[in-house]
């Protein structure tokens, strides 16, 4: 009894001691004293790559992009998750064929009159060309790198293609399907519009064109001719950015494109006054000397966060918007924009990209959808409006003249939601930022970085500039922020995302689980296959491999261990999850150490440094690095430079680094032991 007494006493005192460690670990981890999180929660929704995962995490379609078919009955949806081309018939109401297609694909065109689809597959830069009759892949066509938005041209000879990550335009000779031209385009073009007349085909952009430090955005808009496919325009839209799409009116006398306002260079807390980030339209005047103009579709204190596609009625009266964001589509009267820029002024016209309510004027309806509009199509008659909802797995169908959603279409995916899902689904939602005025996905399209440095001091204070950091693969590298005050993602988006960013309430402990899952599981590298498609390093990249690598300088000196590349950033997330002095702290700036950053797809996440003062990644070091305080590189040659930069271009997603981890590691410890 009393050995029996004694084990009792042990075992409650221990599981005593591991309930109050557990209370520490959660403590630690959500950076709160009650937060109700459980190993459950934690431990197994944020599983990758296993059994464990396939129990908790499903694949869905996540509807992107759409055509509809001439005769308006039959719908093709790319499904940018499940990877499939789905082919809905509306007479039905329901999907009919899958067509699986290549990794993450963006858009689908149609050839009505070859019964054929393109479908371009985003990840795995090419261009399937799909039979409709057969329903299978006939030939596959090769550009540039990231392929996206794509139009034919009238007569059906010519396809032209988007790259969003080459940053250029392929066109591609359809009677042998093989690219004959690549134009440059701005930067991280999406998607391409062509005029009725089929003479010019509009390219929109999402990210700013390089611009001197702590200046406001410019994003460029490529006008090409299509009789000598060359570009003869660049049209640059000041103070905007994130233009999604872009759409020319049936009389080719408008192009029109979604665009967001940012006012990134003002204290973050303007938000709560409103006007942080406003969301509206671009137009261009399609005649001799036409005018750009921006038109805000905001309200005074309501804000339409993530404008994304843009269609117009086949009588060319109305536009149709669809915003992310807010689960909404905005319903413009086109008559009375044209009356609008008839009857203002050059000067008038542009006080109105700042006026919240010029969008009373034009703005005639607001039609409730599910979660996350993308795409959009309108029949031929313009009676029936088609949006992909891409987080509800479905495509909502509405009367254009009761702005009333009629039915939805379901595209068969997984009936449950996982914490996953829904973490997504608050990912894409603006419904926790003061007024709307932005989600997650403002500042992180395709859960990557918008490209722009944002001012995070308190009011009025100008201090602590930010360059927005990528999501990508960040589960396994704590801390965040470039303070790494933020010991996990549970505190980096709770009570600190709440207070510094959204000026409203904190989310709730289950949409903070749902949020911490998604991020952990549902975000990863897209392939590297612009500068590293084979996983072999071409013989620059293969010098600048060895230079990252070394030990010794240029005349026989050993490189002090803490100032080698390697030792701040080894594979395979090329980060040592530590804090560091670089000596690129600006006068404006705190006195602090940054968190090492990750290097995978460095070559897409420009500007650069913690406050985006290197435009490239070679004046990183040209530029911000005169005393050899971020890694020893004033004793390399012009191509030794070059080397450089062009093997850290060729670092791709972790999971190809995990052997050479092991070398790497292997090799340290046995440096260390020989000291």
């Amino acid at each position: 009894m009393i050995i029996l007494g004694a084990v009792s006493v042990i075992v409650a005192g221990g599981l005593i001691l591991g309930h109050r460690a557990a209370r520490a670990h959660v403590n630690y981890m959500t950076a709160e004293k009650d937060h109700p999180l459980s190993c459950w929660t934690c431990h197994l929704y944020t599983q990758k790559d296993n059994i464990i995962a396939r129990m908790f995490h499903e694949t869905y379609v996540s509807p992107y992009n759409m055509a509809l078919s001439d005769d308006g009955n039959m719908l093709y949806v790319v499904g940018q998750e499940s990877n499939q081309l789905v082919v809905v018939d509306l007479g039905q109401g329901r999907v009919t064929e899958k067509i699986g297609v290549g990794e993450r694909p963006h858009t689908v065109t149609l050839d009505n009159s070859r019964n054929m689809a393109y479908v371009s597959n985003q990840w795995a830069d090419n261009i399937y060309l799909i039979d409709l009759e057969s329903y299978r892949v006939i030939d596959t066509l090769r550009g540039g790198s990231g392929p996206a938005g794509m139009v034919l041209d009238p007569d059906g000879k010519n396809l032209y293609v988007v790259n969003s990550y080459s940053s250029d335009i392929s066109v591609f000779d359809l009677a042998d399907n093989r690219e004959k031209r690549r134009l440059k385009a701005g930067n991280n073009p999406v998607s391409a519009a062509i005029s009725p007349d089929g003479n010019e085909v509009y390219v929109s952009s999402r990210r700013s064109i390089p611009v001197p430090h702590m200046t406001s955005p410019i994003t460029e808009m490529t006008v090409t001719e299509t009789r000598y496919q060359h570009v003869t325009e660049r049209k640059m839209w000041k103070n905007a950015y994130i233009m999604e799409n872009v759409t020319v009116t049936p009389s080719g006398d408008l192009a029109i494109s979604t665009l967001i306002r940012p006012k990134n260079l003002i204290p973050a807390v303007q938000i709560e006054r409103g006007w942080m980030m406003t969301e509206g339209i671009g137009i261009i005047e399609r005649k001799p000397d036409g005018r750009m103009v921006q038109l805000l579709l905001d309200e005074p204190n309501a804000f339409y966060a993530d404008p994304f596609d843009v269609v117009v009625s086949p009588d060319g009266k109305r536009a149709y918007v669809s915003h992310g964001g807010v689960d909404m589509v905005s319903v413009l009267d086109l008559e009375v924009i044209r009356e609008l820029l008839a009857s203002s002024t050059d000067e008038e016209l542009k006080t109105y990209a700042n006026y919240l309510g010029i969008s009373n004027k034009f703005v005639i309806g607001r039609i409730a959808t599910g979660a996350n509009p993308k795409g959009m199509a309108i029949s031929p008659d313009g009676s029936l409006l088609y949006v992909a909802e891409r987080l509800q797995d479905r495509i909502a169908v509405i009367n254009t003249g009761s702005l009333v959603t009629e039915s939805t279409i379901d595209l068969e995916g997984p009936g449950r939601r996982t914490p996953a899902r829904l973490g997504r689904q608050m990912f894409n939602n603006a419904s926790h930022t003061f007024q709307n005025q932005y989600a997650c996905y403002t500042c992180h399209p395709d859960t990557h970085e918008d490209g722009l440095v944002y001012n995070m001091a308190g009011k009025d204070m100008g201090r602590d500039l930010a360059n927005v950091q990528t999501l990508r693969d960040i589960g396994d590298i704590p801390p965040y922020k470039w303070n790494g005050k933020n010991q996990t993602i549970y505190k980096q988006d709770g009570m600190r995302f709440s207070t510094i960013l959204t000026r409203t309430e904190a989310f709730s402990y289950k949409e903070l689980d749902a949020l911490v899952a998604f991020i952990v599981t549902g975000i990863r590298n897209p392939p590297n296959l612009r500068f590293n498609p084979h996983g072999e390093l071409t013989a620059a990249q293969q010098r600048g491999k060895e230079i990252f690598f070394r030990d010794y300088d240029n005349y026989g000196n050993e490189i002090p261990v803490e100032n080698r590349c390697y030792t701040c950033h080894p594979p395979p997330n090329f980060t040592n999850l530590q804090m560091a002095d670089v000596g690129t702290l600006s006068e404006s700036d705190d006195p602090m150490l940054f968190d090492v950053p990750q290097l995978n797809n460095v070559y897409e996440s420009s500007p650069y440094l913690h406050d985006g003062k290197a435009a490239t990644l070679e004046e990183i070091w040209t530029r911000f690095n005169d005393n050899d305080e971020h890694g020893v590189a004033n004793d390399m040659m012009k191509d030794q430079l070059n080397d450089l930069v062009e093997y850290l271009k060729s670092i791709g997603d972790a999971k190809n680094y995990k052997d050479e981890a092991r070398v790497y590691q292997a090799s340290s410890s046995g440096k260390k032991s020989k000291k």
